[in-house]
């Protein structure tokens, strides 16, 4: 990582974030209007017919020995009520994982349990990249004057200049670097007929060719050679209650389905071990967040706290191997501010 950069965004980020006041929404991992990891239908806030004011989200994820460090830099711009547009800039600080005695990004031990006991090398998630994302409200919440209609929104988000993990193990012909994308559609909905306890809901799926949001490289096929495109579901839901000094604590959880497989991995650790039909399986992702508005009304900045699981042991076969990511029970904080 250059830490140089990284420190200029960020003393970017807190000098504009603290310098004006207005409406806040929260954006996400990724820099979209939503949870910790997954969007919302909603959009960035903006004035009919014209251009709103930016969003700026700063992200950071212990994401273990293993991925290491992943921090993230956010602008979104709400258009005309109904629309928004982002780019998200990446970095990584490198896990403690060391590549073997011959230079191969994989680090191979033993215990009682795993005499084959594997973790992949940090050199695999290492390296920052950059996204574009945007996303249009094509059914606005509570339309034709109901109290029951969702808002409904479609997006998108391209990710590029990644190399990690299929980029490191099987690099593509004549490519500097990853690219990999979101297609999705989710519907969202406040419900606030339930006295004292207002709750959202959200529910999603999207078309996706990346492993772990981007974070694990590209998705992969059932042997992990190929690049694959699938349908996920992702969700959400969480619930708001009054905190302390005017402000508003808002508790949730989400899910995402995630591809199967990671480009690359299986045949490379096969190749490696000399073994065959060995799969690496990445399981559905979880977080469990707190979001903090230091005022009910009119707060222009909001605070994330979460947990995150994105997967441990994704080989478990006791007494054989395991190949371990050490990626759960990951502890992760987010700063959003609308100006």
């Amino acid at each position: 990582m250059n830490t140089r950069k990284l420190w200029i965004a960020f003393s970017l980020f807190v000098i504009t974030a603290f310098s004006q006041t207005s409406f806040a929404q929260g954006l996400n991992w990724e820099g979209q209007t939503g949870a910790l990891l997954t969007p919302f239908a909603y959009t960035a806030g903006s004035p009919a017919g014209k251009f709103g004011k930016p969003e700026v989200a700063f992200h950071y994820l212990n994401s273990g020995s293993v991925i290491g460090n992943d921090y993230q830099f956010s602008v979104t711009e709400g258009v005309c009520k109904h629309f928004e547009v982002g780019f998200t800039q990446s970095f990584s600080s490198m896990g403690s994982v060391n590549s073997n005695a011959d230079g191969l990004p994989i680090n191979v031990t033993s215990t009682a349990a795993y005499p084959t006991y594997v973790k992949p090398a940090s050199s695999l998630f290492g390296g920052g990249f950059s996204a574009i994302h945007g996303k249009v409200t094509l059914v606005s919440e509570n339309a034709m004057k109901t109290k029951w209609v969702p808002a409904i929104a479609v997006g998108a988000i391209g990710r590029f200049g990644a190399q990690r993990v299929s980029y490191a193990t099987a690099p593509p012909v004549g490519a500097l670097s990853q690219t990999n994308g979101d297609f999705y559609i989710v519907a969202t909905k406040t419900v606030t007929q339930v006295k004292g306890l207002p709750f959202v809901l959200s529910l999603g799926d999207k078309l996706t060719d990346a492993s772990i949001m981007g974070v694990a490289g590209n998705a992969g096929n059932a042997t992990g050679t190929g690049q694959r495109w699938q349908g996920r579901v992702f969700g959400a839901a969480a619930f708001v209650v009054k905190g302390p000094a005017k402000s508003a604590l808002i508790f949730g959880s989400e899910v995402v389905q995630q591809p199967h497989y990671i480009q690359g991995l299986n045949s490379f650790v096969n190749n490696t071990l000399e073994t065959s039909g060995v799969k690496a399986n990445i399981p559905t992702s979880e977080s469990y967040f707190v979001r903090v508005v230091p005022h009910l009304e009119g707060s222009p900045l909001q605070i994330d706290l979460g947990v995150a699981h994105f997967g441990g042991k994704i080989i478990n076969l006791p007494g054989a191997a395991a190949l371990d990511i050490n990626a759960n029970a990951r502890v992760g904080m987010g700063v959003s501010y609308h100006f």
